[in-house]
């Protein structure tokens, strides 16, 4: 994702749905910088992140994105990563 000359990496946690009524795919902005907030999940280090350090999928910073606005995809984490980042999503949002 481009913003000010800077790719964010994206993490999709929006079900995968080909008749989707809109082209939009719900995200959460990954981040090598971490504050250890209650907002934030984990992330090992993979080699699509940028820098060397591992990171954290930042929930509070969750958007809907078009689908034309994505350059490419990256590469895919584990089930159980994505549970992690939509079961932190549930409890952000009460539900």
């Amino acid at each position: 994702m481009g913003m000010n000359a800077k790719y964010r990496p994206l993490l999709v946690v929006s079900r995968e749905d080909p008749n989707a009524e809109r082209a939009l795919s719900v995200c959460v902005p990954c981040t090598t910088t971490i504050h250890g907030r209650n907002y934030e999940v984990p992330l090992p280090r993979v080699k699509w992140m940028p820098g060397s350090d591992d990171g954290v999928a930042n929930v509070l910073g969750i958007e809907s994105i078009e689908h034309h606005r994505f350059e490419r995809r990256a590469g895919r984490y584990e089930l159980s990563l994505l549970a992690a980042v939509r079961k932190r999503i549930a409890w952000m949002l009460e539900i």
